[in-house]
């Protein structure tokens, strides 16, 4: 190949290279960064838009390059040249693509083994995927319960995952991480809030009818507020019962099923907890009785027109303390107290 053809060549490449990366850089394809583990998520991801642009902008100036130097005359109909195989070709684009991948392999590797790791003061959260919404689960914090994920930025948390019904995956977009949740299995992702702010947490896995909506948020605070919260939460338990039950109903994202004036709840995927004296009657029970088994033994009595099993039976794993102010505020409640 001629020097000026050569020169033509890497003109094209270069211009079909600096159209691919002004489009690569100038929309914003990703969300914004709001973890330690997205950077190097953003660095592999970059790292194979880089390679992809090189490739790409190769690939194309050799073609459009052949097709304006080598396109046959519209009276030329006659065979071309006869050509044969390139050995030293031949072994750069089977050489040079098995190192690209292997670079990329061994960058992903060394991220994920980075993002693995957690930190010793790690906060631990234990999070249950059910259809159709999400538990956040704070141990360490006297298995305070929360329908919403809150998380102290700047330190490290193991999100410890399990689901009740189906498959679920639990994603953050701005924490750039996701990870399925498996029933019968315990999977974990380690996460490092570095932006205060709420985010989306999402289930990435088709799980039903409702997957559509089985949303919630993720709010990040400061290590101060956050604590303060835990106080409060804390606090509000052990408080009156009606209030500490409040508080229950509220964490554990009852009203995402049920209708409760009381509360402000207006779910509907779960009976009326307005007419509790009502259905305590038809399962021949004293309403403290049947509300408390309802929570902790939901299949033990189905109230007619809804499945069998659509209540979860994780409740019956709150403290007992949690258990009885939710009875005492759901009584209350439904008797207009």
């Amino acid at each position: 190949m001629r020097r000026g053809s050569i020169v033509q060549l890497i003109a094209i490449g270069v211009v079909i290279g600096a159209g691919a990366t002004l489009v690569a850089l100038l929309i914003p394809w990703l969300p914004p960064d709001a973890s330690e583990e997205r950077n190097g998520i953003d660095l592999v991801f970059w790292f194979t838009t880089a390679i992809a642009i090189a490739i790409f902008s190769l690939v194309a100036a050799v073609i459009i390059y052949s097709i304006l130097k080598f396109r046959a005359r519209p009276d030329d109909d006659s065979d071309g040249a006869p050509i044969h195989g390139h050995t030293g070709l031949e072994i750069v684009w089977t050489a040079v693509p098995a190192i690209l991948v292997t670079a990329i392999s061994v960058m992903s590797g060394i991220v994920l083994v980075q993002n693995d790791h957690a930190a010793s003061n790690a906060l631990n959260v234990n999070v249950t995927a059910r259809q159709f919404f999400w538990t956040f689960t704070y141990p360490k914090q006297g298995n305070l319960t929360s329908a919403q994920l809150r998380l102290p930025v700047g330190r490290s948390v193991v999100l410890h995952l399990q689901a009740l019904d189906v498959i679920h995956s639990f994603w953050v977009p701005e924490f750039g991480q996701k990870e399925d949740a498996v029933p019968g299995q315990n999977t974990s992702l380690v996460i490092t809030p570095t932006k205060v702010g709420t985010y989306p947490v999402i289930c990435t896995e088709l799980c039903g009818l409702g997957h559509a909506l089985m949303r919630t948020s993720a709010i990040v605070m400061q290590p101060a507020d956050f604590d303060a919260w835990v106080h409060q939460e804390q606090q509000a338990l052990k408080g009156p019962p009606g209030n500490a039950g409040q508080a229950v109903f509220a964490s554990n994202g009852c009203s995402s099923c049920h209708t409760l004036k009381a509360a402000g709840a207006t779910g509907t995927a779960g009976p009326d907890l307005d007419k509790l004296p009502d259905y305590a009657k038809q399962a021949g029970k004293p309403l403290p009785d049947f509300i408390k088994e309802s929570i902790v033994d939901p299949n033990a009595y189905v109230q007619p027109g809804f499945p069998k099993g659509l209540m979860p039976s994780t409740f019956a794993s709150l403290p007992a303390a949690q258990i009885d102010a939710l009875v005492q505020f759901l009584i209350q409640s439904s008797q207009g107290g």
